[in-house]
């Protein structure tokens, strides 16, 4: 008989940036491999667990206790079985039978999801014989009792043995008894007097059932043998007998003196003490009694993990002929001993290794932590911590313990954390273990480029080559790969009415300046422009910085004379015949385009009639040096140079 597989419920609880959603299902076993149990990310989505749609996998299985048998689908987050679930094989008779599974999103958060395997009352009890056999003592009293071997059912709960039935009900009844462990067994009682001499076998089916409905069951023939008796039994001083041993208790370390008393004399006296046959194999093997004095000791290694209590059934009988055994139970309970470490496991992608962004805010969660000691009680409680000073904590829940970023992660400060989880219980001494992992901090395009400088000026003569070098400009990001690499480009701008690409240009890659053009300094002295850097990031960050450039004047103009105005370089003027010693013939004016030194003038007279003049040399004022009487000249000629002071001097000369 199927049934659907239900969501019993969700819980969300709230850790700093993380959520930690609780999903609780259950499906009934023997369901078909392939059976859709839950979709487990529309139901967490409905919890407030937070899944990144761009992701192809919304979350990974980080924890799976049952994997053969149950998984989630990376894709569509759907919960399937992987093959037929036997929770009679999965969790023997336990009461409740979960299955354990723990997904994180791509962001860090957590998803708890518990499975419960529902029992179906697919096994019917089963005796280990095909027939028990029972000698009784024709002076059994009525009340007398005897205990049966127990039939099994693999089902747990109300579908395993539940109670014996026995038929015909005549001389004989059934009570059913229950172990510490739950499993139930049946008692022979002697309800009459029993004749020997009347009948001295008899027959019986034995039936147990489980709690079905309808029940199952299953049968055992029970032959009883009636016999004679000797005139005493043994007699146990209790029924039942409670004691506790250490786990780890060494191979004949005592647990139990048993004494059953036996009034007769010699052999019918003489008692041995025996387990009874339906006692575990493994009880066997870690306890043995002396059949002799009744002593039962530790024979095997003892482990409080593997087993808390044993219960043994132990029979005495005396030698004589027709002996009727006594029989007590002997409840064994282990007492834990903290012998077992802390166990720590750290589920991550990589159990040595966790890569978290330098952007990943505080709250955000960067592994999970399972902490487990096998102990119990005191010694099986576990507290975890995180050691040292580092920019995370431990936060721990029920089942696991996350790891949490608790402070700013900065790549470019410290790129990896050695981390060191401490897990220590709290026995007496306490045991501890600690797990060592690395962090190791992921880049992020948080920087933007720096200029060594957010100025730069670089000075060039005029006339320079077209192509030639001015400077380099320089930004460091220390982001990584692409986020960290830097390109330059020229900010869009006009140079006296020109787009600045006419004039300079930049290597992308290197930050080298060129110039497009020859400059000219009486056109532009100086222009700025704007580089900008940008990283490779996406999306990518920038940043930029003013260059200036500067252009030196070069000698690269002649003077110009342009008074007295110049015919074919000749110029003509007139003084009159009497002039005097320091007449003003004339001014000479020359301009040049220049600057500084390359555009200073000095002016002086090369050839002619200089004996009767002299020129300033500054201003370019010809004067007159003597009189001129009537025998003088009716025209002197002077050639007159205006010279620039550059270190390559330039000059113009004119005739007058």
């Amino acid at each position: 008989m199927g049934a659907l597989p239900a969501l019993l419920g969700a819980a969300l609880l709230w850790a700093g940036a993380g959520a930690l959603v609780n999903l609780k299902y259950s499906v009934e076993e023997e369901q078909r491999a392939g059976t859709v149990i839950a979709n487990v990310a529309k139901d967490a989505r409905d919890a407030g667990f937070v899944l990144d749609p761009r992701q192809p996998a919304a979350f990974r299985v980080v924890s799976n206790s049952a994997p053969h048998l149950v998984d989630i689908s990376p894709g569509s987050g759907l919960l399937v079985t992987k093959q037929k679930i036997d929770r009679d094989l999965l969790c023997r008779q336990s009461p409740k039978c979960v299955i354990s599974l723990e997904v994180m999103s791509s962001s860090m958060e957590i998803c708890v999801i518990k499975l419960e395997i529902k029992d179906l009352n697919d096994n019917a009890p089963s005796f280990p014989t095909d027939q028990i056999e029972l000698e009784i003592s024709e002076t059994a009293s009525p009340g007398t009792r005897v205990p049966l071997e127990s039939a099994y059912d693999p089902d747990s709960g109300s579908f395993g043995v539940q109670s014996y039935e026995i038929t015909p009900n005549d001389l004989f009844g059934l009570e059913t008894k229950t172990r510490g462990d739950g499993s139930r067994f049946a008692e022979l009682v002697v309800e009459k007097s029993l004749d020997r001499e009347t009948q001295s076998h008899y027959s019986y089916v034995i039936t147990a059932l489980d709690g079905g409905d309808p029940p199952n069951f299953g049968t055992v023939e029970l032959s009883i043998r009636v016999i004679d008796s000797n005139d005493n039994n043994p007699l146990f001083e209790e029924p039942a007998y409670t004691v506790s041993v250490p786990e780890n208790a060494p191979p004949g370390t005592p647990v139990i003196r048993l004494n059953a008393s036996d009034p007769d004399e010699g052999t019918n006296g003489q008692v041995l003490y025996s387990f009874h046959s339906y006692v575990s194999e493994r009880a066997r093997e870690l306890f043995q009694i002396d059949p002799q004095s009744g002593l039962i000791t530790v024979s095997g290694a003892i482990d409080y993990e593997e087993g808390h209590v044993y219960e043994l059934d132990v029979q005495a009988k005396d030698l004589g002929p027709n002996s009727i055994p006594a029989h007590c139970k002997v409840t064994i309970s282990v007492q834990d001993a903290n012998d077992n470490p802390p166990l720590i496991n750290l589920l991550s992608v990589n159990s040595e290794l966790v890569e978290v962004s330098e952007n990943a805010p505080p709250g955000y969660v960067i592994a999970l932590v399972r902490v487990s000691d096998r102990d119990s009680g005191a010694n099986g409680r576990v507290q975890c911590k995180l050691l040292g000073n580092v920019p995370f904590r431990l936060q721990e829940y029920e089942s696991f313990s996350t790891i949490l970023v608790d402070g700013r992660l900065d790549r470019e400060q410290r790129d990896q954390y050695n981390l060191t989880i401490q897990a220590r219980d709290n026995g007496i001494p306490s045991l501890q273990a600690t797990k060592s992992f690395t962090v190791k901090i992921t880049d992020e395009n948080d920087n933007h480029p720096h200029f060594s400088k957010p100025y730069y000026q670089v000075i060039v003569q005029e006339n320079n080559t077209p192509g030639a070098y001015l400077l380099s400009v320089s930004a460091r990001d220390p982001d990584l790969g692409l986020n960290g690499s830097v390109s330059y480009q020229i900010v869009p701008s006009q140079v006296r009415d020109m787009p600045v690409f006419t004039y300079v240009s930049i290597n992308p890659n290197s930050g080298d300046i060129y110039a497009l053009r020859s400059f000219n300094h009486e056109q532009t002295k100086a222009f700025e422009f704007k580089v900008l850097a940008k990283d490779g990031g996406n999306p990518s960050l920038q940043s930029n910085a003013t260059v200036r450039v500067i252009v030196l004047d070069v000698n690269d103009n002649t003077p110009v004379i342009t008074a007295p105005p110049l015919v074919n370089g000749t110029a003509e003027v007139y003084i009159p015949r009497n002039a005097g010693v320091g007449y003003l013939v004339t001014v000479v004016k020359a301009d040049d385009y220049d600057e500084g030194e390359n555009g200073r003038l000095s002016y002086e007279m090369v050839e002619g009639d200089r004996g009767f003049f002299e020129i300033d040399q500054v201003n370019g004022e010809i004067r007159t040096t003597r009189a001129f009487g009537e025998n003088a000249k009716t025209a002197y000629e002077l050639i007159v140079v205006a010279h620039d002071h550059g270190k390559t001097s330039l000059s113009a000369s004119a005739l007058i």
